[in-house]
């Protein structure tokens, strides 16, 4: 890497760190992309096979082309403007949807220092660009000039701040067990504890301690994307598509990708925050006495950062697939009346727990009878993330 870099600074000079920033985001964009693209294949495919039918099967080989015909279809149909809309309002609205949902991944760790920026204030840049998204969806709405985008607009964006500020108390707790803003801070201090220590890992991550806040994050999150039983934006028989109603052809499609982007986007951000991100669920050494090839490591990185997303994403398919849609009024008061309280509640006593001896938090390791307590370092942490946790 060091060659390469140093490479690029004899050919390119000054130009070097913008081509090479490029290139890291392309990296990260294009793949990024092609999985939302086949994440509509596979939410499909699931719900097909949940309602005992097929699914799309005849694009490709088991319909593994159905993605790329859609996306040819929707490139090629006519971009349609209302005659009373803002213009350029109407097309900047689809940009606005989209582009917080790729950006967001600027900050997301895919494995130890496989980051495109670790920044200290991870956290609080990905609840800040996240949030924007609100935005495009009233923009959309208003610049339609129609009453029914309009009206969908207002729920829409009703919705999404309400479930936002429960999520909000959500990773406030996170941040506060963490002591750090920094995700990949906030997954290696899921390596430690009394269960990490011997290799049941999956009993040191967040999502045992804070299963409360781990449910609510997950619902309110396919609130959050207007996804079934939460879709009354999209309700057909009700408001007609709602702010999307007059969107065709690629601006439609934005919207479309957007909503599956930010589902991607949510689920990986539930894994970091609560299932120790790329970390395994077991150690083989510690467990069983098994040593894994030194070339496997890195693959197991990305492997179960993969299947943790994968598992998280699927659960929104299998919301829709499994439950009838809500009433407005029932969402809202989950929202304000449910979760808001419950979370903050969550947060008081996860505060008064962390100054009890009982803090699972900030102990070390108790040993085992007959051996001394186990030792880590986790390089690059806080005193207070670094510190070995009891759990």
């Amino acid at each position: 890497m060091e060659a390469f870099t140093a490479l690029g600074n004899d050919k390119l000079g000054a130009a070097w760190p913008a081509v090479w920033a490029l290139m890291r985001i392309v990296v990260v964009v294009v793949p990024l992309l092609v999985c939302v693209a086949y994440l509509t294949l596979w939410e499909r495919k699931l719900i097909g096979w949940m309602h005992i039918r097929l699914g799309p099967n005849r694009v490709g080989y088991a319909g593994l082309l159905q993605p790329w015909a859609d996306a040819v279809k929707l490139i090629f149909k006519e971009l349609i403007a209302p005659s009373q809309a803002d213009k350029p309002l109407f097309f900047l609205a689809p940009v606005l949807v989209m582009m917080p949902a790729l950006a967001a991944w600027a900050v997301i760790p895919f494995g130890p220092g496989l980051v495109l920026a670790d920044i200290n204030a991870g956290l609080l840049f990905v609840m800040a660009i996240t949030s924007v998204g609100v935005y495009g969806v009233i923009i959309a709405g208003w610049a339609s000039n129609s009453k029914y985008a309009f009206l969908g607009a207002l729920r829409a964006s009703a919705q999404m701040v309400s479930y936002e500020l429960a999520m909000g108390f959500v990773l406030v707790t996170v941040l506060l067990v963490a002591g750090s803003l920094n995700l990949s801070e906030i997954v290696v201090g899921q390596h430690s504890g009394y269960f990490a220590a011997r290799g049941w890992n999956f009993l040191s991550w967040n999502w045992l301690p804070l299963l409360p806040l781990f449910v609510i994050y997950v619902v309110s999150s396919v609130a959050e994307t207007n996804r079934h039983p939460f879709d009354v934006v999209e309700g057909e028989s009700e408001i007609v598509a709602g702010h999307m109603v007059e969107y065709s052809g690629m601006s439609f499609a934005v919207f479309f990708l957007a909503e599956y982007a930010n589902m991607m986007l949510l689920s990986t951000t539930a894994t970091i925050m609560f299932l120790g991100g790329w970390a395994a669920p077991l150690d083989l050494e510690r467990v069983f006495g098994l040593t894994l090839p030194t070339w496997l490591h890195g693959f197991s990185d990305w492997f179960w950062l993969v299947a943790k997303i994968f598992f998280v994403v699927s659960m929104f398919i299998w919301f829709r697939a499994s439950f009838p849609r809500y009433r407005y009024d029932q969402i809202m008061r989950l929202g304000w009346k449910v979760f808001i309280p419950l979370t903050l509640l969550w947060l008081v006593v996860v505060a008064i727990w962390m100054q009890t001896p009982w803090n699972i938090w900030t102990h070390p390791v108790r040993p085992s009878q007959g051996e001394s307590a186990p030792v880590q370092n986790v390089a690059g942490l806080s005193p207070n993330a670094a510190s070995l946790r009891v759990f």
